[in-house]
């Protein structure tokens, strides 16, 4: 074998996994030490560019959300000395500045990071925020009315769609699932309008991100994280003893919400195939099982558990725990580990609350804490298990 050839540039991660692959062909009888030894010596190390720039990115976002978070302060506290007209002049000529200079930096993107473009791109988001609300001060709408985030949010996606940018993405979502939750309790503020509202942001999010397979795949994580968090929140009130039906009553945006929902899921479902299908299959059940838990009303007093409670706990504790592995499972599936870290803090959020409001009843004091932790040992256990078993499986499907 020919030693003199260069030496290749790979990465950490990359030469790691050559080292394991070495060591596992000389065991098999492979390859001998020697080559084992040249074959290594034929890559050197390079930084990551992933790793290069998370820094540079975590410092861009920060700052870019500080700054657009100041222009918003500065509107609502500091320009009233301005009229109105040259107020909402100055910001949307500060919006359109930062519009313009990220579509620039795009278009010099072989000669500038990405975190810059992304950072500019989301400042410009902020700032579309910081417009819309002088806009409302200077006609004297109300600031505490929802639909001023409605078109803040509607802005940035369209935004973050036209020039096909996560930062405007990242702020557009937030902002409508503000908005609609925020319209809904406006409308006709109840618990269990609130459990379908979030609900139906599950199912929209999952069905979107699902959709985003067949185009713009890199927009599909951040739907997908939002359906998957509002899923495990809807799953953790719908759980609640205290959660009812009392004073529900339909509303306009409520309607159009489970409308849009059901329409979107539909159109996941229809449009892709195997087990893709299966994410706004689940969100929908999520959906119907929280309102079936509203729906069996056990009382709101916890201090005497009868048979009911019980079940109506266990049947919530195993739901939640199935939700969670699924999510986790999808995260697996999907090389995303905040999904993976999302399903493990809702687990253990879910599992503290319950086994506080559950265990409570008939451990107390130091017992308490001794139950809780061998329930979080069996549930880790489990859980790592599960994800190791999977994850050894999908590896042994790609060979």
């Amino acid at each position: 074998m020919d030693t003199d050839v260069a030496a290749r540039p790979a990465t950490r991660a990359e030469l790691d996994w050559l080292t394991t692959q070495l060591h596992d062909w000389r065991t098999a009888g492979l390859v001998d030490d020697q080559q084992a030894t040249a074959i290594r010596g034929r890559y050197h190390v390079v930084a990551d560019p992933t790793r290069r720039f998370s820094l540079a990115r975590l410092l861009l976002g920060l700052g870019a959300v500080f700054v657009g978070v100041g222009l918003i302060w500065l509107v609502a506290a500091n320009l009233g000395q301005l009229p109105p007209l040259l107020r909402f002049a100055a910001v949307a000529a500060i919006w359109f500045a930062l519009l313009v200079t990220g579509e620039a930096l795009h278009a010099r993107r072989s000669r500038l990071p990405s975190p810059v473009i992304g950072s500019v791109r989301l400042l410009a988001a902020l700032a579309f925020g910081a417009m819309i609300f002088q806009a409302a001060q200077s006609l004297q709408v109300p600031a505490y009315e929802p639909g001023l985030v409605g078109l803040w949010g509607v802005g940035a996606l369209v935004h973050a769609y036209g020039v096909r940018g996560l930062g405007p993405l990242l702020v557009g979502l937030p902002a409508l699932v503000v908005w609609f939750v925020w319209q809904v309790m406006y409308d006709a503020a109840s618990p269990f309008a609130l459990v379908l509202a979030l609900g139906a942001i599950a199912v929209l999010g999952f069905s979107i991100a699902t959709l985003h397979d067949r185009w713009l795949t890199r927009f599909g994580p951040p739907w997908r994280e939002v359906g998957a968090a509002l899923a495990m929140i809807v799953l953790f009130a719908a759980a609640l003893p205290f959660l009812t039906i009392e004073d529900f009553t339909w509303s306009r945006w409520l309607v159009v919400g489970l409308v849009a929902a059901g329409v979107a899921a539909t159109a996941a479902t229809l449009l892709t195939e195997g087990r893709t299908r299966l994410e706004p299959l689940g969100a929908v059940a999520v959906l119907v099982v929280s309102v079936g838990l509203v729906l069996w009303d056990t009382g709101a007093d916890t201090t005497s558990l009868d048979a009911a409670d019980w079940a109506h706990t266990g049947l919530s504790i195993a739901v939640y725990v199935a939700v969670a592995v699924g999510v986790a499972v999808l995260g697996i599936l999907r090389d995303s580990w905040r999904l993976t870290a999302l399903a493990m803090t809702g687990l253990v959020v879910f599992t503290t609350f319950q086994s506080f409001a559950v265990f409570a009843q008939i451990i107390q004091g130091a017992w308490l804490f001794v139950v809780l932790g061998l329930i979080f040992l069996g549930t880790g256990y489990g859980f790592d298990r599960a994800r190791r078993e999977l994850a050894a499986t999908l590896e042994g499907e790609d060979r």
